[in-house]
């Protein structure tokens, strides 16, 4: 798509460029957001207030500390305002900036710049929020082997921005959507009539569609991993581990083994005001003791916050995923301040 050759013929905007994706085009999300605020009259306040014509120059200041991210979301939302509009950016995507430090100059139509201002804000703040806080989990797990991973509790039409965000950030990506990897959750359990069905009707349409998936399997007990295990054990333990992210890795055991790349142990720490982090992990370390050395990925999830992921990454876990990246991230403070020529 041509968003994202220019975006990649970008590099100076981002350390790492968006996730894969077969359909999203982000030039359609950000006119989308354009019409949402245009409306049917377009931006009355500055067509009545402006006169046409009028020059401006304008600096994008960071009103707090954090990692920026969203740098070439907000120039494409000028560029799609105004082509004529100049950016000039100061500070580039993975970037730490401190509050008063300038991210970046523009300067051209007053008008022009009035109407992207809000829009272009909107997104880099945001994911500027997202990157800030992954950066943040990022540092507290370092010495351990866990990787941070977010959700698909996302803005929707926002997914790709917000896993991009992630990226940035430092952390990796779980699956993009319901397509690149089977996420055989409870709900699915429930109506498959158990573990081991849904496991063995997930193997069959991937082996007669002769795709390749990541396979995870949620566990929320004990119990049920030992069931994901058992279907393991009986494969030969031929459950291929992956290289982690969504859209890459094996399938598995495609000739015979079993396909089940990962293992979610869902909840398996409970608060604990006792306990170091506030967090009780011992179900957690049992869980990791029963998987021993197996060939199977394992993640954590369930009671991730800054404050937790530290005890939750010194089990062992490969993976933790925590929803409050993208679900309730607080947005990077970031304002635009214009002046007249």
């Amino acid at each position: 798509m041509q968003w994202r050759q220019d975006c990649q013929a970008a590099e100076a905007f981002a350390p790492v460029g968006p996730p894969p994706h077969p359909t999203y085009d982000v030039y359609a999300v950000i006119d989308a957001a354009l019409a949402e605020d245009a409306g049917d009259f377009g931006d009355i306040t500055t067509l009545s207030t402006v006169p046409e014509g009028t020059q401006a120059t304008a600096t994008f200041l960071a009103k707090a500390a954090g990692v920026l991210a969203g740098s070439w979301v907000a120039h494409a939302v000028f560029a799609r305002v105004d082509p004529a509009v100049q950016l000039q950016w100061l500070k580039k995507d993975g970037d730490l900036v401190q509050a008063g430090q300038i991210i970046a100059e523009a300067s051209g139509s007053a008008r022009s710049i009035l109407v992207a201002e809000r829009v272009a804000l909107n997104f880099m703040q945001r994911m500027s929020g997202i990157a800030s806080l992954t950066r943040q989990m990022v540092l507290a797990v370092q010495g351990t082997r866990a990787t941070v991973l977010e959700t698909r509790k996302t803005v929707p039409g926002l997914r790709l921005l917000d896993k991009w965000a992630v990226l940035i950030g430092g952390g990796q990506n779980h699956r993009i959507g319901l397509y690149d990897m089977v996420m055989i959750k409870d709900n699915h359990i429930a109506a498959a009539g158990g573990i081991a069905a849904a496991v063995e009707g997930a193997e069959a349409y991937m082996r007669g569609l002769g795709i390749q998936r990541p396979l995870e399997v949620e566990t929320r007990t004990l119990d049920e991993l030992r069931e994901v295990l058992a279907i393991l054990d009986a494969a030969g333990n031929c459950g291929g581990a992956s290289d982690g992210g969504s859209s890459g890795g094996s399938s598995g055991g495609s000739s015979g083994g079993s396909m089940i790349t990962r293992v979610m142990l869902d909840n398996m720490t409970r608060k604990s005001s006792g306990a170091p982090g506030g967090l009780d992990v011992s179900t957690l370390h049992q869980a990791m003791a029963l998987i021993g050395d197996r060939k199977v990925e394992t993640e954590a999830s369930g009671n991730v916050t800054l404050e937790t992921v530290r005890v939750i990454a010194e089990t062992g876990v490969q993976f933790i995923s925590c929803g409050a990246l993208t679900h309730s991230v607080t947005a990077l403070d970031i304002s635009l301040n214009i002046q007249t020529q």
